[in-house]
């Protein structure tokens, strides 16, 4: 008999991934349909699942934190994957709103990531995630020392990050939110940084115990006209090749990183 329990029997299946119907509104009746938006999470849960299946071969548990978690999409994806029992994940924001399968967060931190999360003990972590974060932040030293010191020696973090072609990220910094007051469109202002992939590596550089793995980009061909075709699969490969070969093109971007044993 089929577990009702279980998140897989409500969900779509789409190329080997369980998209949950009532989190991303598929219509059953067309199981192409997928949500490019939400790539970043498929393809970091593929990662962390073997990364955890590496760990149970050693007869260890991965533990992960997700900072900036909102209501738990990547826990969503991971809930799908081989080796999903095989992780201890831990969450961190600044409220506590996490909708999906709250139950299964090992532990949640709230608060301010720019405050350091002190409660966090340093070197803990074997992964640590933080997506689409650091562009909300007014000031990044802070933030970038914490994710770095809570990853323990050998680990991993992911950071996600929105970018832009040079020099249109300095006009998406210094221009676009003080238009968007002019109009009276004060979600424009959200983002205080911006970043082009150049940039965000330079940043990065300032933290010479992370080592770039890998950067990989999302949503190369994506928004206006376009955006119908965000919700079907063959679309999402597309952009998912065009992503990983041209990663500074895209709008979104992917760091892998190792910190220093």
């Amino acid at each position: 008999m089929p577990d009702a329990g279980n998140p897989r029997n409500t969900a779509v299946r789409l190329r080997g991934h369980y998209i949950p119907k009532e989190k991303f509104k598929l219509d059953p009746k067309r199981p192409e349909r997928f949500r490019l938006r939400l790539a970043r999470y498929v393809v970091l849960s593929q990662d962390i699942s073997q990364w955890a299946g590496d760990a149970a071969a050693q007869g260890k548990t991965l533990s992960v934190l997700d900072v900036g978690c909102g209501w738990g999409p990547l826990l969503c994806q991971l809930d799908a994957e081989p080796h999903f029992d095989n992780i201890r994940f831990s969450g961190a924001d600044i409220f506590d709103d996490v909708r999906y399968r709250r139950e299964r967060y090992d532990e949640f931190f709230a608060g301010d990531l720019t405050q350091g999360y002190p409660e966090i003990a340093s070197d803990h972590y074997d992964v640590a995630v933080c997506e689409q974060v650091l562009e909300h932040l007014d000031k990044l030293d802070t933030a970038l020392k914490t994710l770095e010191r809570v990853v323990r020696p050998g680990g991993i973090l992911v950071i996600g990050v929105p970018i832009f072609i040079p020099p249109l990220h300095l006009a998406r910094k210094h221009l676009v939110p003080r238009f968007g007051k002019l109009i009276g469109h004060p979600e424009s202002a959200s983002h205080q940084q911006a970043f082009s992939l150049s940039s965000f590596r330079r940043l990065l550089r300032g933290h010479p115990r992370l080592t770039l793995v890998k950067a990989r980009g999302f949503r190369i061909i994506s928004g206006g006209l376009l955006r119908p075709l965000e919700n079907y699969g063959w679309w999402w490969q597309l952009n998912r090749r065009l992503g990983d070969a041209f990663p500074a093109l895209c709008i979104e971007v992917q760091v892998i990183l190792k910190k220093a044993a």
